[in-house]
């Protein structure tokens, strides 16, 4: 059994003994504890007014029990409570918004297998708690420093099952969608839901969008996914194959939650995660011109596209929450991370397939152009991804930080691990905050390219261990 605890919320394989899986004890004492930040924030403790905090899930076998506890917590802490169901990440981050919430909490494990499961903590504005909230988060759960309510200040539940209609409300009210567009282009779409949420919300996305015709793949929401939910191309035998029988003009393919989508040619080809913001950014700066953002160990291709608009582009750490306030302080129009992660500002702050599909089929659907095509007018790069396995107790910042010494005629960044920027490739290490690893990612026009400069900066880092 695994636990693991972090900043950005709790998430374990379900069951086994007290603090070593996720189990219904201790998701309560980290709802408690996150209950009580959110109460503290809001002025709960002193304002007798009601607060609320919703509560959305994907399809996990385990979802309804991690859900119940939840709820059940929730209440015992004195806050009011909506629960939207079986909903996606974004969905529950909009909600919180429309609600006029304090916080939020998604049950989910992400991409993580069937047997994982995992409380998501959201923030007033919809977004993930800041580093600072979610260290005192495990504070407050370490300490067991929390009051329940009495019987008559319990909170109240709520069931609200609207809210995916009105995500995809949302997305079809933005200026850059273009439904008559999409219509026109008569797109036949193929998808892969991993049997959960996305089979409940993408089928009425694309038909409201005006797709011709749609063909869902692991569409029932049962929470068994049919394969390893993380949409990688060593996991999509089933769509590519789909795909390569012809008849269709794309594929989209989600993870579990829904917030991070990847794509599929008409030839069964990935279209390549690391492009999935670089199509889309494409798309916005063409008709909204402005700054964009990605972290570290994302494709250089957002950065050339961005400058061939004459706009800037800007770099962040690598986590979402990280993302998203370099985004704010930029005033970037699009951003987002390389796992097929598009966070598009215009509808909310917080990485949205939904969205992302949209966009995508209004920009495909104005080229006129194949999947293929498309990806062809991209800078093609190439990435590799590598890790270094390190006895406990390594001292990873010294390693790091020679590794900035010797690399110092290039150009470095350290405001995450350290990037080194070569004239026409990078290469980018940084510590893992759950395990003794450093991760080496790198980009090159080539693969050998990009493979040959991981490996010897791997052998620099084994010279200094």
């Amino acid at each position: 059994m695994t636990l693991i605890k972090s900043i950005s919320g709790i998430r374990g394989t379900v069951g086994g003994r007290v603090g070593e899986g996720l189990n219904p004890l201790d998701i309560v004492r980290f709802t408690s504890a996150y209950a009580t930040l959110m109460r503290r924030n809001a002025g709960a403790d002193e304002n007798p007014c009601r607060h609320t905090i919703v509560v959305g899930r994907d399809a996990r076998i385990s979802g309804e029990m991690v859900r119940s506890v939840v709820c059940g917590t929730l209440i015992g802490m004195g806050l009011d409570v909506v629960d939207i169901g079986l909903a996606s990440t974004p969905t529950t981050e909009l909600a919180v918004v429309m609600e006029g919430a304090i916080g939020g909490m998604i049950l989910t494990a992400s991409h993580n297998p069937r047997q994982w499961n995992a409380l998501k903590l959201l923030d007033a504005n919809g977004e993930f708690l800041s580093a600072a909230q979610g260290e005192e988060v495990l504070r407050l759960a370490e300490a067991g420093d929390f009051d329940y309510a009495g019987v008559d200040e319990m909170g109240h539940y709520r069931q609200d099952n609207t809210y995916n209609r009105k995500h995809i409300d949302r997305i079809l009210a933005l200026p850059l969608v273009d439904v008559e567009a999409i219509r026109r282009a008569h797109f036949r779409v193929a998808l892969d839901t991993v049997n959960s949420v996305g089979g409940v919300v993408l089928p009425q996305l694309l038909r409201e969008l005006g797709v011709e015709s749609v063909t869902t793949l692991n569409g029932n929401p049962t929470g068994d996914f049919s394969h390893n939910p993380e949409p990688l191309e060593r996991n999509l035998g089933d769509i590519m194959a789909l795909m390569r029988g012809g008849g269709y003009d794309l594929a989209f393919v989600v993870d579990p939650d829904v917030d991070r989508l990847a794509m599929i040619c008409e030839d069964g080809r990935m279209f390549g995660e690391e492009y999935t913001l670089v199509a889309v950014a494409d798309y916005v700066l063409r008709h909204t011109p402005g700054a964009t953002v990605s972290n570290l160990s994302s494709t250089r291709a957002l950065r050339d596209v961005t400058k061939g608009y004459g706009q800037s582009y800007y770099a962040a750490a690598v986590g979402e929450v990280n993302v998203v306030n370099r985004m704010k302080q930029v005033g970037a129009v699009i951003g987002g991370e390389g796992n097929g992660g598009v966070i598009y500002p215009a509808c909310h702050y917080g990485r949205d397939a939904l969205v992302g599909i949209a966009l995508f089929l209004s920009h495909m659907a104005h080229e006129g152009k194949t999947m293929t095509a498309l990806r062809a007018g991209y800078p093609a790069y190439f990435m590799a991804k590598e890790r270094i396995d390190l006895v406990p107790g390594t001292d990873v910042d010294a390693i790091l930080a020679r590794i900035k010494d010797l690399y110092h005629n290039e150009e470095v960044t350290d405001i995450d691990g350290v990037k080194i920027d070569f004239p026409d490739r990078w290469v980018h290490l940084r510590k893992s905050n759950t395990e003794p690893i450093i991760r080496i990612y790198s980009e090159a026009p080539t693969a050998g390219a990009a493979d040959e400069l991981a490996r010897r900066i791997m052998d620099t880092v084994r010279s200094l261990i």
